[in-house]
């Protein structure tokens, strides 16, 4: 009878001492969890928030388990909550279900770029069994294990996970580097410096490196809809931007030498073969037919008019017939726009002065007549009707055009000229040079894409230009003997003014110090800037 009383006694020992322990352990394992936090290394998030990507970037998942059996777990996207418990050394994690928005680029071309579309999901991530494990938090899954770390260790991590030593990329510093080039050309050798410089910035504020995960806006980047300079990108993306360019321009244009010799206006239509041109290559090369047609504007060197039809055919955002979505070219569209426009005095004499002779470089043009008052305020008009009726779909460019310029030549808007012509053409040239240079993000314009794009805008730059000439010289053969034409004025017939028209000027000067050209070359350059708007609708037209 002892030996079973003593039998007894020592279970009851044995099992007091086994709970004495298991509840050690819990006790142990409960003050250990709450001190500090617990920190994921592994797990990713798929990056690249207007695109899909199979690459994560790492960011830290942390636990924080509090003393009334409650906890918070912080992700980049989500904040989960719920309750846990311990088993010896086991930590039983009970999740809340919470309701988690998904964000979506926005597709629909017909609203604002300034919202996600959005869609909900209950997610209920259910109940989780951890061991602690010294300092380490293990689950089943390794992907998911947790290290202990102090509070002030977790948020330098956090701090520094979002600098952009953290998120930086060869893409962001080689797009750094070409944001500096353009500095550069602009400061050093005057290359279209009220464009350059406002691109240049632009480039680099774009590609600072920041964190992006799908589901998660910093509102900090031009493609992340509520930031500040996703706002200002709307002016591109809506395409508002272009025609109060063309406002602008036409407050500051001065028509009179096309008034004067409007058979030059032949020559800046002829210039714009390089638009078609290269939309057909474009088309040979693969690119969809609207991103073909965005694509070939770049052969009528004016780059409001390549963001317009950019914004509407190759903005990332229309349905083709096919159920394709078109991709999203307007920052490299624009940048190879703007840069050979700042590159017309190094891409243009070597053409010329091939297609020329040293003689047909003196000719010598008759001067112009003077045109009275009265055909300066008919001419927008009549212009506005005429192209209007031929391509409806240019009016927002060229009706603004025509505007800016009535107001200066009707003379008795001087104030409102005077408004177009500097301040509100310079506030949107910086928006513009901006925002344009911001939306060539490294992860979206280092594309292959992209490469054959300035191949083919350099193409149709050379065409247009050739063409320009070759008509000219055409022209000239049947013009009257007392009327010659130099055809090195049809070199202007590209929009990109004024700088072709300075070209020749500058080739005549050097070529004959007696022989000024400007104001006959004026006359196609600015028709160039009308042909190519032309173009521009006729395109749209087509492929809308």
């Amino acid at each position: 009878m002892r030996k079973l009383y003593s039998m007894v006694f020592s279970m009851i020992l044995l099992m007091g001492l086994a709970f004495s322990a298991i509840a050690q352990d819990s006790s142990d394992t409960a003050a250990k969890l709450t001190t500090g936090k617990w920190v994921n290394h592994e797990d990713g998030y798929v990056p690249n928030p207007i695109g899909i990507s199979d690459k994560t970037v790492k960011r830290y998942k942390t636990f924080e388990f509090k003393g009334d059996h409650t906890f918070i777990m912080d992700s980049v996207k989500q904040r989960f909550s719920g309750s846990w418990k311990t088993e010896g050394e086991n930590v039983i994690i009970i999740f809340k279900p919470k309701t988690v928005t998904h964000l979506f680029k926005n597709s629909d071309p017909n609203s604002g770029s300034n919202a996600y579309s959005t869609t909900k999901e209950v997610l209920n991530l259910g109940t989780r069994i951890a061991k602690v494990d010294g300092d380490m938090l293990k689950f089943a899954n390794p992907l998911l294990n947790c290290a202990h770390e102090s509070d002030a260790v977790v948020g330098l991590k956090n701090f520094y996970e979002f600098t952009g030593f953290a998120n930086v990329t060869p893409g962001h510093l080689l797009m750094m580097l070409i944001g500096i080039f353009f500095i550069f050309l602009a400061i050093k050798y005057d290359y279209e410096p009220l464009l350059l410089i406002p691109i240049g910035t632009g480039i680099l504020i774009g590609n600072i490196p920041m964190f992006q995960a799908v589901d998660f806006n910093l509102k900090l980047g031009v493609y992340e809809p509520g930031s500040v300079m996703n706002l200002l990108y709307s002016g591109v993306l809506q395409g508002w931007y272009p025609p109060l360019i063309f406002l602008g321009i036409g407050a500051m244009t001065d028509f009179s030498s096309l008034i004067s010799n409007p058979r030059l206006m032949i020559l800046g239509a002829a210039a714009q073969i390089g638009i078609f041109a290269t939309f057909l290559g474009a088309l040979w090369m693969g690119f969809a037919p609207p991103e073909a047609g965005a694509i070939g504007i770049i052969g009528g060197a004016d780059g409001p008019t390549a963001i317009f039809l950019s914004s509407k055919l190759a903005n990332g955002m229309n349905v083709m017939a096919n159920g394709e979505t078109v991709k999203n070219l307007i920052g490299p569209i624009a940048i190879a726009a703007y840069s050979y426009m700042a590159l017309v005095p190094v891409i243009q004499p070597p053409i010329i002065n091939l297609l020329t002779t040293k003689k047909e470089r003196k000719i010598k043009m008759k001067a112009p007549r003077a045109v009275t008052r009265l055909e300066k305020i008919m001419f927008p008009i009549i212009g506005l009707l005429l192209t209007a009726y031929i391509s409806p779909t240019s009016v927002p460019l060229l009706g603004m055009l025509f505007f800016g310029n009535l107001l200066k030549e009707s003379t008795v808007t001087n104030r409102l000229a005077e408004t177009a012509s500097n301040a509100l053409i310079n506030i949107i040239t910086i928006l513009l040079g901006v925002t344009v240079g911001a939306s060539t993000q490294a992860d979206v314009f280092l594309t292959a894409d992209s490469i054959l794009i300035f191949g083919l805008g350099a193409a149709s730059f050379i065409v247009a230009t050739a063409g320009g000439v070759i008509f000219a010289k055409v022209m000239n053969i049947f013009s009257p003997k007392d009327r010659p034409i130099n055809p090195m004025i049809g070199a202007a017939g590209v929009s990109a003014v004024p700088d072709s028209a300075r070209v020749v000027q500058v080739m005549g000067l050097e070529n004959d110090p007696t022989n000024h050209l400007l104001m006959h070359a004026m006359a196609p350059n600015v028709s160039g800037v009308i042909g190519s708007a032309v173009g521009a609708g006729i395109l749209l037209s087509f492929l809308m």
